[in-house]
């Protein structure tokens, strides 16, 4: 990767309503010339390093406490992590440890922007299935 062209991981957590392909159709329409990738957990952005940099900033700006990014050491499309090009997925299961801990990252943030204490979240508990077929009947 040259120093001038910088591609970067846009993870969306667990807990937001946004969706990948959203996320690409609102970088692409910020006109800024980079290249806007859907992946499954996000987007992968490239382009140059400054135009990089903004679209992150106007996200952060967006979606706070959403989305998450990080430099990613290959290029879009580079043939040896790509699997359209039969490439290899090492970091894959490091990505999918860092997703899952993307809610706890955005409790934590959220707290400290209310100046709140950080308690870990207690897990939600399964809602029964007659209690859902309750709610359901109850739409009809």
């Amino acid at each position: 990767m040259s120093e001038e062209r910088e591609t970067r991981i846009f993870m969306i957590s667990p807990n937001s309503m946004t969706t990948p392909d959203q996320l690409v159709r609102e970088i692409h329409a910020m006109g800024k010339g980079v290249t806007a990738k859907e992946t499954c957990y996000g987007t992968l952005v490239e382009g140059p390093r400054a135009l990089v940099r903004e679209v992150l900033a106007t996200v952060r700006g967006k979606h706070p406490y959403d989305i998450y990014s990080k430099v990613r050491a290959y290029p879009t499309g580079d043939p040896r992590r790509c699997r359209a090009q039969h490439g290899t997925r090492p970091g894959y299961s490091q990505l999918e440890a860092e997703w899952e801990l993307l809610p706890l990252i955005q409790h934590g943030l959220i707290c400290s922007d209310k100046g709140e204490p950080f308690e870990v979240p207690k897990e939600k508990d399964k809602l029964p299935a007659e209690e859902f077929k309750k709610i359901c009947e109850a739409i009809r």
